[in-house]
């Protein structure tokens, strides 16, 4: 299974970006996707979930912000991030819960990480 983040970049504050996180590899089905970010000198932090129902979850600090979405066709995860300030600025990491198979329980993965700063 490999997990391939993208959309990070530089930004001004205020700005947006989008992530992409495209799932890849032996799968049978996807529980929660979701995406965590890094700040430094900070611990990993959890951002937005959504569930293989539709159910979503956001920390406090970018409700009304940011907005999780996920194709499953596509076994891909989003991340809509608007208005953006300086303390957005970390690595963001997705991270899927799946099944290999079947037979397996499922098991949770992460992405590289893609980095985005909010800086003017």
């Amino acid at each position: 299974v490999q997990l391939q983040a993208s959309g990070g970049g530089l930004v001004q504050p205020g700005g947006s970006l989008r992530l992409s996180c495209a799932v890849s590899g032996t799968i049978f089905s996807i529980n929660v996707m979701g995406w965590y970010r890094q700040a430094p000198g900070k611990q990993r932090e959890l951002v937005a979930r959504i569930t293989n129902i539709g159910t979503t979850t956001y920390t406090d600090s970018v409700k009304g912000r940011f907005t999780i979405s996920r194709d499953d066709a596509k076994k891909s995860v989003y991340l809509q991030m608007n208005s953006l300030n300086a303390e957005d600025t970390a690595v963001y990491y997705c991270n899927v819960v799946l099944r290999r198979t079947s037979r397996d329980y499922a098991g949770a993965y992460w992405g590289q990480g893609t980095l985005v700063t909010v800086s003017s």
